[in-house]
């Protein structure tokens, strides 16, 4: 486990050391052995409050297994993370672990879900009670982490405990553990020191002679915070004036704190001034690392002696071997030495380097370069192992590449990819398609001055990109043409297919891969040429995006065979399984295919199929577009109160800031919206919508929400207003043959269309003869799939009896447990089924049709 560039550092898994003379708090141990009730025990408070402290001494007291983790700046990459984790664990538990291990070996080519899944498989073999502790979780800023460990919390096992040190709240969401009391939270006023045991730590631990007033002044400054009275002990130990020293120590605590380490430093010895400024920029050390950055060759007698002082150093292990700084001490230095002697902090974050590469630890290696400013060392050590460095920390190499220069890069070639590829992600789109052209002419350049197969393997990667954006571009040859240089060079694919394609991608335009093609017609034979070339390749992911389009296109012809072949084509792809972002249109694809031919019920299941196929670290965004999804085929299908109960919990509103990536979901909202007779709002929502699609240029998109915003408009009585909004999205529509997405409205759009087409017999408008195709695939649709008494919803029959037995609207919104604005929603829909216009009439047409027997 661990190979290749993720090392296990094994200090980190150390519990940290606690001093014997450490005062006795029952009460916080008390309050620590709660958190075993619960799935996760948060303790949060800013720095100098003992929260790793309080920890390591429950854990001495405890006679349960506990897995610690010490996290640190080079962990925010998901799979050193999860490494870790999975190694304290082992540490305790040999046998643990070992198709985890094989799992992070893979890197990137496997969600963080997939291993989620794993341990917790894992966790529940278990036997007896296991504490998972998260030191210094404040320094992860990932969002994969944050989703990932999320994930793990909603399925941790009853005698599976995590505690999660930080001094920030946890960036994730928690109210529902707090709801069913899975949640403890142990914050700064259960941390800091109670007056009576402030009384014992200047009694036991010091050898200063306090009075009670002056213990209490002290206590009133410091508001009982540790790391401020172990200070305040240091310094008042050299005073003559203690009174007065005391008197001084005022202000909020960071000026405290500043004030007495300046002093405390102050006390020391060049010596040992000296070696605290030099050590500060270690995140952890031991005898030889110090040696190297300080050139003092008794390291090690001053690590020991800084113990004895008490001066806010943590041994990592019982040996003493390694150590690390308080984090208040060493940002206090760090910050001290950039401002006093920058050039010689520079030379030290050099001389760590060297040291650190030396002994094998090239990631901390790297940022210490970085620091440096030391560019080429940095790059050196990138390209040891590309393709190892974008497996097992492609989150971490993101980091470093953006903080290069690009001048540094310029010349070597798969830096330069996995750039453009961060832009891609970034979605940086322009900046990084200029950038493809300037090093395709730059790399072409270089044939004959590099060996020949380097060569062509980086000129295969440049033209898989020069594709991707000629396409996205919409010149259709030019794509090919790139597509087939790419082939030559490189016919079994680039790495690069891989790379984001489990990832949400908030500024992707949309998930719909044809609203990337202005021209429908065009792209029909491009799209299957290269479905064609690639679908016997069984490791080539990037035709899922050739099948999706090819997919949509052939749905919104209305030509749904074709549709569905294509999907069982791409559904059983291994290579798309494990990518969200595909999978995902996919199965919503898939369940409009299965709508629009009549098998409502295959329709839902397949939508919550796909839910349970996504694995990625962005679960949630993902689910959301799945679970939005559903609400419009519940809407379609007239289940209203399914429709609704989305409404009440997806977190959207009218009057939101929207992305182009998020349109399907607020077109649903405004579907909903509409069916909720909150007409004003839908209409609001619909508006602004247009405004963006117009700004963005998307003739797909603008399709669509024109659309939505005509039926409704018809629906709330605004008909001619329909109507002259439908003659514009017909005239949108018809050059590029657009079917489905009318189709798909049913009935209201049968009766707009009907109604624009007695309104245009005379009027010689070109798209008339559009609006009669587009009402026979209605009538051909509604023939096909729904039976007489099928015309009707399960609800709206419901309804219908209850007409048929004399009860009031009020009466039948109590059987049905529904508020009479949705009784009214159904009986509107149920007339215009029927083709009638009131109670009468609806049960007459009802018997007609054998509804009423």
């Amino acid at each position: 486990m661990g190979k290749k560039f993720t090392m296990i550092v094994k200090t980190k898994l150390q519990v940290p050391h606690v001093n014997k003379s450490l005062v006795s708090r029952p009460r916080l141990i008390r309050k620590l052995n709660e958190g075993l009730k619960a799935k996760l025990t948060i303790v949060s408070a800013q720095a100098g409050y003992g929260k790793t402290t309080a920890l390591s001494e429950w854990v001495k007291q405890s006679s349960v297994l506990v897995a610690w983790v010490s996290l640190d700046r080079q962990d925010n990459d998901w799979i050193p993370f999860w490494s870790y984790v999975t190694a304290s664990i082992q540490k305790i538990i040999p046998s643990f672990g070992q198709t985890i291990g094989h799992l992070l070996d893979l890197g990137p080519a496997v969600s963080a879900e997939n291993i989620i899944k794993e341990l917790l498989n894992e966790l529940n073999e278990i036997t007896g009670e296991l504490v998972i502790i998260l030191d210094d979780y404040h320094i992860i800023e990932l969002p994969d982490i944050h989703h990932s460990l999320s994930y793990l919390l909603e399925r941790l096992p009853r005698h599976i405990h995590l505690y999660i040190a930080s001094r920030i709240d946890l960036p994730m969401p928690t109210a529902r553990l707090l709801a069913k009391g899975e949640l403890l939270r142990i914050l700064e006023e259960d941390l800091r020191f109670q007056l009576d045991e402030g009384f014992v730590y200047f009694r036991d631990t010091t050898d200063l002679l306090l009075t009670t007033t002056q213990v209490t002044e002290l206590f009133r400054q410091t508001e009982g915070w540790i790391s401020g009275l172990q200070l305040a002990a240091i310094s008042l130990k050299r005073s003559n004036h203690i009174a007065e020293s005391i008197h001084q120590f005022r202000g909020k605590q960071n000026y405290i704190f500043d004030y007495l380490l300046e002093e405390v430093l102050n006390q020391q010895s060049a010596s040992i001034r000296a070696f605290l400024l030099d050590t500060s920029i270690l995140s952890r050390m031991n005898r030889s690392l110090c040696q190297a950055v300080t050139g003092q060759q008794n390291s090690q007698e001053q690590l020991e002696k800084l113990e004895k002082l008490n001066l806010f150093i943590v041994p990592l292990d019982e040996e003493r071997n390694w150590y690390r700084y308080h984090h208040l001490l060493s940002d206090f230095l760090r910050h001290l030495w950039s401002r006093t002697d920058p050039d010689q902090m520079i030379q030290a974050h050099i001389r760590a380097a060297k040291w650190l590469e030396h002994h094998g630890f090239d990631e901390e290696a790297v940022e210490q370069y970085l620091e440096a400013k030391e560019f080429e060392d940095v790059i050196r050590l990138i390209e040891k192992n590309p393709p190892a460095m974008m497996q097992s920390k492609s989150d971490a190499l993101m980091r470093w590449i953006s903080r290069l220069p690009e001048s540094v890069f310029a010349e070597k070639p798969m830096i330069e990819i996995f750039y453009i590829s961060v832009m891609m992600l970034g979605g940086k789109w322009g900046t990084a398609f200029q950038r493809v052209w300037k090093i395709k002419d730059r790399f072409e350049a270089l044939q004959g001055e590099l060996p020949e197969d380097d060569w062509k393997k980086v000129m295969g990667n440049i033209y898989f990109y020069c594709g991707i954006a000629s396409y996205i571009q919409n010149d259709l040859v030019r794509a090919s043409d790139y597509f087939e240089l790419s082939e030559r060079f490189m016919p079994e694919g680039s790495f690069f297919q891989l790379i984001g394609q489990n990832r949400y991608q908030e500024d992707s335009a949309n998930y719909d891969q044809l609203t990337l093609i202005k021209d429908l017609p065009a792209v029909e034979v491009y799209l299957l040429k290269w479905i064609k070339v690639w679908e016997y390749k069984n490791h080539y992911p990037f035709i899922g995006y050739m099948y999706l389009t090819y997919i949509n296109l052939m749905y919104e012809w209305n030509r749904l065979e074709e549709a569905g072949f294509y999907i069982s084509q791409s559904w059983g792809r291994k290579d798309l399984q494990p990518l969200a972002r595909i999978m995902i249109q996919l199965g919503i694809a898939a369940s409009r295919i299965e709508q629009a031919e009549g098998n409502p019920k295959q329709a839902s299941e397949l939508l919550v199929q796909v839910k349970s196929k996504i694995v990625s670290p962005d679960y949630d965004l993902f689910i959301s577009k799945i679970e939005a999804e559903q609400a419009y085929l519940t809407l379609r299908q007239g289940s209203l109160q399914n429709a609704f109960d989305w409404l009440q919990g997806c977190g959207l509103a009218h009057t939101d800031e929207m992305l182009l990536s998020d349109l399907a979901e607020y077109l649903v909202l405004s579907r909903v919206l509409a069916a909720s007779e909150r007409i004003e709002e839908a209409l609001y929502l619909l508006e602004r919508l247009y405004l963006l699609v117009d700004k963005g240029g998307q003739l797909r998109e603008r399709i669509k929400v024109l659309i939505v915003h005509c039926v409704t408009l018809w629906r709330s009585g605004q008909t001619e207003t329909a109507l002259v909004q439908l003659v514009t999205t017909l005239q949108l529509a018809e050059p590029e043959g657009y079917i489905r997405s009318f189709v798909d409205e049913g009935s209201v759009m049968a009766e707009m269309l009907t109604a624009y087409s007695k309104v245009q017999q005379d009027g010689g408008m070109p798209s008339l003869a559009y609006a009669k195709q587009l009402i026979q695939a209605l009538n051909a649709t509604r023939e096909e799939v729904m039976a007489p008494k099928e015309l009707l919803t399960e609800q709206e029959s419901k309804i219908l009896r209850f007409i048929a037995n004399g009860l009031l609207n009020k009466e039948i919104a109590y059987n049905l447990n529904i508020t009479g604005e949705t009784v009214k929603f159904h009986i509107k829909n149920m007339y215009r089924k029927l083709g009638v216009h009131n109670r009468v009439q609806a049960l007459q047409r009802a018997k007609q049709l054998q509804f009423l027997m």
